[in-house]
């Protein structure tokens, strides 16, 4: 099975972050996986896409033409790449930052308000983990304990408390992602 993601906001929302992790999880799953990050001009603020492809086999090419699941965290993301969603896809978005997501009727959506969750957990920055999580309660692409793992490896030399902060983002998102 081969399933391709697409996550798309502005640089500092995590949205690299998300993707490389995603892929590193699959891969200590033992499946194939590639990630190939986009980059807009600016440092922060500009805008951030990558995109995830995971596969029970070798994968010949990165880029999809179109993704089933498209993760967006701000409406200038959601209205960038919503046409790229394969019917029957999945649309994942932040409902805090978009709010036009009825243009498609032939994909799943979830409208989540990330953004407020991680604001309730402590950090605004966890919002992309909360918006991982829900993916992964969602799908189960990836192996809940297997994502823990590599957020514990991603965030092992940080400071104290940040790893916990992002355990719990993840828990939240899950449990969401699952109902």
């Amino acid at each position: 099975m081969k399933t391709s993601f697409v996550f798309s906001g502005s640089g500092g929302q995590g949205i690299m972050s998300a993707g490389i992790t995603l892929a590193q999880a699959a891969i200590e799953m033992g499946k194939h996986a590639t990630y190939l990050p986009e980059y807009g001009p600016e440092q922060r603020g500009g805008s951030a896409k990558c995109t995830v492809v995971i596969s029970d086999e070798p994968i010949v090419s990165p880029l999809p033409k179109n993704c089933d699941n498209l993760i967006v965290m701000n409406e200038q993301a959601y209205a960038k790449f919503y046409e790229d969603v394969k019917a029957g896809g999945l649309l994942l978005a932040n409902s805090c930052r978009v709010k036009n997501a009825d243009e498609r009727d032939d994909v799943k959506k979830i409208l989540a308000p990330v953004d407020d969750i991680a604001l309730e957990l402590g950090n605004p920055k966890t919002a992309n983990i909360v918006l991982i999580g829900i993916l992964i309660g969602a799908t189960g692409i990836v192996d809940k304990e297997t994502f823990r793992q590599s957020l514990e490896e991603k965030f092992k030399d940080k400071k104290p408390g940040v790893l916990e902060m992002n355990l719990q983002a993840l828990e939240k998102g899950i449990a969401l992602g699952a109902e």
